[in-house]
């Protein structure tokens, strides 16, 4: 099981979306809207949560809030994968520098825009992720 941990960004308006480079190994050209990575060797998710925010986001110095973990099996080029995912949040409004390697363009949503797109099974949207968003929105807003 590879272990991952996923992070929300969100501003006063909403939550920081994006469609990641086509040449990405997992999940290329799909749409997410939490900024992530595996754990590895020695890193805690938490620290795997802080060097991706910088990396992919150029965010640093946010303070994280620990959300929830859950383990997801589903299917990535009709090979079962198993995750287990950690997710936090952060609330920012500073600038956004999306890592070009990894994430071809990006976004803010607010969370009815989120839903909605969420909602069409046919969107091209990061499986592991569209398993975790919708049980996050009520955490992360009520």
């Amino acid at each position: 099981m590879v272990t991952d941990e996923l992070v929300a960004v969100f501003d006063a308006d909403g939550e920081v979306t994006g469609r990641r480079t086509t040449t990405k190994a997992v999940f290329a050209g799909m749409h997410d809207c939490l900024a992530g990575g595996v754990v590895d060797p020695g890193e805690s998710p938490e620290q795997t949560a802080t060097r991706e925010l910088a990396e992919e986001l150029g965010i640093t110095g946010v303070p994280l809030t620990a959300l929830t973990s859950v383990a997801w099996d589903g299917q990535w080029a009709r090979k079962p994968m198993r995750r287990h995912l950690f997710a936090y949040q952060i609330h920012y409004d500073g600038p956004i520098r999306h890592q070009p390697e990894e994430i071809a363009d990006g976004w803010w949503w607010t969370d009815a825009e989120l839903v909605a797109h969420l909602a069409d099974p046919d969107w091209p949207f990061v499986p592991d992720t569209r398993v975790l968003v919708p049980a996050l929105i009520p955490a992360l807003h009520g």
